[in-house]
């Protein structure tokens, strides 16, 4: 997220902010940044902790000589090059970085699908993907970050956007309607290759589009009805409960990160999701982990489910701190 003009912090909250500066420096200089607003100088110093401690740290040293992670560019357990790689983006690991410009290029260079998606693609190197939009646009969006090319894999994902504005992994089997799933995964991608290569007006217009699916649905409801969509068709999950890190899985809170990342101003059909992620907060003040998605997790990144989470109410303040900046819109959820 860009920085924003430098918050306020209530009273109230500084035992939260404190408490989630008392904590990795992925979150620390997240929460300088975008809580507090502090001086660029620090938050860039303590940026570059990210890579010689803690999470960001634990995982580069995870990286195998072939430059895998995992074993593999891609897999259901979380632990895949794939998944790595989104891991450091969320933490902030800085593209310029010595470290971080060292595991890419293994990956450039070393990775390939091979035995991990569909066998047309087993030559094809990482960076440029295979043929799922809800995978491609993942790897777009962590290609797209950490400086390499991916313009054959965005061009692609333009081409399978549908009607309604969003995308689906299921329109290659004949479905014409799109997955919030798969919807945000390109979302992500097409924000980050904008700002990384300055997107064509083509590009543009196609997030806006998609950035509309989500909105036209208040963010969790169904367009035909109006009804709270409970659970996803694909994974069973509830979009109302949050996780970190969701991977391929779509909530509300990510959403609205997406929404406020983009710089949306606010839009009165985000108003219930913003009201639904303030009501989540607890007499603490911190948000909790809702729900963990099966799989092995390279690292431990957060605390159990149904503990608070650092991570998830980092999220969930930038969230409602962008938009009651914009229009004092939180003081109403909360």
């Amino acid at each position: 997220m860009a920085n924003n003009p430098q918050p306020q912090v209530s009273k109230t909250e500084r035992p939260v902010i404190q408490w989630l500066l008392d904590a990795d420096p992925a979150i620390r200089w997240q929460v300088m940044r975008d809580l507090v607003g502090l001086p660029a100088g620090a938050v860039a110093a303590e940026r570059a902790r990210v890579a010689t401690e803690g999470a960001g740290a634990s995982l580069l040293g995870l990286q195998a000589p072939d430059g895998r992670w995992g074993g593999a560019a891609w897999n259901r357990g979380w632990n895949s090059t794939m998944h790595v790689l989104m891991l450091l983006r969320d933490l902030g690991l800085d593209p310029a970085s010595g470290q971080a410009r060292r595991a890419t290029a293994l990956v450039r260079e070393r990775v390939t699908w091979k035995g991990c998606g569909p066998q047309e693609c087993d030559a094809n190197s990482f960076f440029d993907g295979e043929v799922e939009p809800c995978i491609n646009g993942q790897v777009a969006a962590v290609g797209a970050y950490f400086g390499q090319d991916v313009t054959n894999l965005v061009t692609r994902l333009l081409t399978e956007q549908l009607p309604d504005g969003g995308w689906n992994c299921e329109a290659v089997n004949g479905s014409t309607r799109s997955s919030f799933n798969t919807t945000i995964c390109v979302l992500e991608a097409l924000l980050a290759y904008e700002r990384a290569a300055r997107g064509s007006r083509e590009m543009v217009e196609a997030r806006l589009r998609g950035q509309e699916y989500l909105l036209t649905r208040s963010l969790f409801r169904r367009r035909s009805t109006g009804e709270v969509i409970e659970r996803d068709r694909k994974g069973g999950s509830d979009w109302r409960r949050f996780a970190f890190p969701p991977w391929w899985h779509y909530d509300v809170l990510r959403g609205l990160e997406y929404l406020s990342s983009a710089g949306v101003a606010f839009d009165d059909r985000m108003a219930e999701a913003l009201a639904l992620v303030a009501s989540k907060r607890d007499r603490d003040g911190r948000w909790p982990v809702e729900v963990s998605y099966p799989g092995t997790m390279p690292i431990a990144i957060d605390a159990g489910e149904g503990q608070p989470s650092r991570w998830n109410t980092l999220r969930a303040l930038r969230v409602l701190n962008w938009f009651q900046r914009d229009h004092g819109l939180c003081a109403k959820a909360e």
